[in-house]
């Protein structure tokens, strides 16, 4: 039996391949997705995601095997469930945010045949490109005919839970003519599938964002193939379900869930955790995926959104509420408090006075006493001897007081009765407010039972 590190996708399926001496990545490639690993990875995935390697990596280091179970409680899109399960172990992710959840367990889910797939979805674009072209519209060509066509639209409790312009108003009307006969078939096999194809065409493709590595919206595309678009993303899934078609594979659980609870999980059954939590900065993950969770459905109101928020960790001034009481974890953490202190000082002198700046300090205490909770629950979950690996990084987000996020994590994990065995560079990058090169590191604990 070949090991973790020697498994890996090829064109005729999972093949073994011999353990080989890879070079060393450059710090600007260390983070990218390789090409050989966009099969099931880039089904759907966040820019700033970190990479499948990085996984391999650990999953060799700390000598797991196809008996041993990984636990992934941040795991966004699913790149470390992917690679277990390339791998041929069983794993678990927990996520808060209900479209990288629905992505990770879609992406881990090989069971679908692939030309079902194929077949049902060009029967679905057909249906919406007859629509289109009752009202006129050929989705391949510029729409130029000015008729009294009234274009679909979101109404306005959820328009104003998106970017504005994030996306044109052809192309976001010839999305909902889509989505309106997808849903169709929304208890078909088929559908989760073709439904995360359009999520991916949306955000990449169909839509006005640019990701820099913030969200933002660039110059407003007119219009842009939409039925196309999707079917590309289509025959992408399809390929790589022929890839891994009667192979088997251990089952993955995802669960939509608040990192710092795990009762659903049982006791002692954990070997290994492999991560990538939110840093503590102003970055509102929802953001990034706001388009595509409120164009299918996944986020419908500001109700929504706030509970959505309130199962993550709190990172960032636009996801905390009066109730949040994290920061007694950490009460008797002398850097922490060192930095919250800092940070109003800073706020004062330069006279900054808004809200959002006025929580600086408490985003912080919030932020590491969250993720302390976290490492605080995780441990009935865990076996004796089992390994984390979390990739975190320094940030400067607050008035460009530094927060040497690994370093604090470490001595956290450590009064909760971790081992702290060492602490990786991942790679470096540039902070644009302070010019400093942060650290991006990959925090190793083992917990000894």
């Amino acid at each position: 039996m070949a090991t973790p590190t020697q498994l890996k996708m090829g064109f005729d399926g999972i093949e073994e391949v011999q353990d080989e001496k890879k070079p060393e990545l450059s710090n600007g490639r260390a983070n990218k997705l390789d090409p050989q690993d966009r099969a099931f990875h880039d089904w759907y995935r966040f820019v700033l995601s970190f990479p499948p390697h990085l996984v391999r990596d650990y999953i060799g280091k700390f000598g797991l095997n196809q008996k041993s179970m990984i636990l992934d409680p941040f795991c966004g899109t699913g790149t470390t469930l992917v690679e277990a399960r390339l791998a041929g172990m069983k794993a678990i992710g927990l996520e808060g945010n209900p479209f990288p959840h629905f992505a990770s367990s879609v992406k881990t889910d090989w069971k679908l045949d692939a030309e079902e797939l194929s077949t049902r979805a060009r029967a679905v674009a057909e249906k919406t490109l007859a629509i289109l072209k009752s009202q006129g519209i050929d989705d391949n060509l510029s729409f130029s005919n000015s008729k009294d066509l009234k274009f679909k639209t979101l109404s306005p409790e959820t328009e104003k839970l998106i970017l504005a312009n994030s996306i044109s108003p052809l192309p976001l009307h010839k999305t909902l003519v889509l989505f309106e006969c997808l849903k169709q078939f929304e208890n078909e096999p088929f559908y989760r599938h073709a439904l995360l194809a359009l999520g991916n065409a949306l955000v990449f493709k169909i839509s006005n964002l640019h990701f820099g590595p913030e969200v933002g919206v660039k110059t407003p595309k007119a219009d842009v193939p939409v039925i196309s678009n999707w079917l590309i993303e289509i025959n992408k899934i399809a390929n790589d379900l022929r890839l891994a078609a009667g192979k088997p594979f251990p089952e993955i659980e995802v669960h939509l869930a608040d990192a710092r609870n795990f009762d659903m999980i049982e006791p002692n059954s954990v070997d290994a955790v492999i991560t990538s939590p939110p840093y503590p900065n102003e970055k509102d993950y929802t953001r990034t995926t706001r388009l595509e969770s409120v164009l299918l459905g996944f986020i419908n109101s500001k109700e929504e959104l706030r509970e959505l928020k309130k199962r993550l960790v709190r990172s960032n001034t636009r996801g905390i509420y009066k109730g949040d009481d994290d920061d007694q974890w950490v009460t008797e953490f002398p850097e922490i408090q060192r930095i919250a202190e800092e940070i109003e000082k800073r706020r004062i002198k330069l006279g900054k006075d808004s809200g959002f700046e006025r929580l600086y300090p408490r985003a912080a205490k919030l932020y590491f006493g969250g993720m302390a909770r976290h490492l605080s629950d995780l441990r009935k979950v865990l076996r004796p001897g089992a390994q984390l690996a979390y990739v975190v990084g320094d940030q400067a987000s607050y008035l460009r007081v530094m927060i040497r996020t690994g370093q604090i994590l470490g001595d956290i994990a450590q009064k909760l009765g971790y081992e702290l065995a060492g602490i990786d560079l991942f790679r470096t990058r540039l902070a644009t407010a302070t010019k400093e090169q942060l650290r991006e590191e990959v925090i190793i604990l083992r917990w000894r039972g």
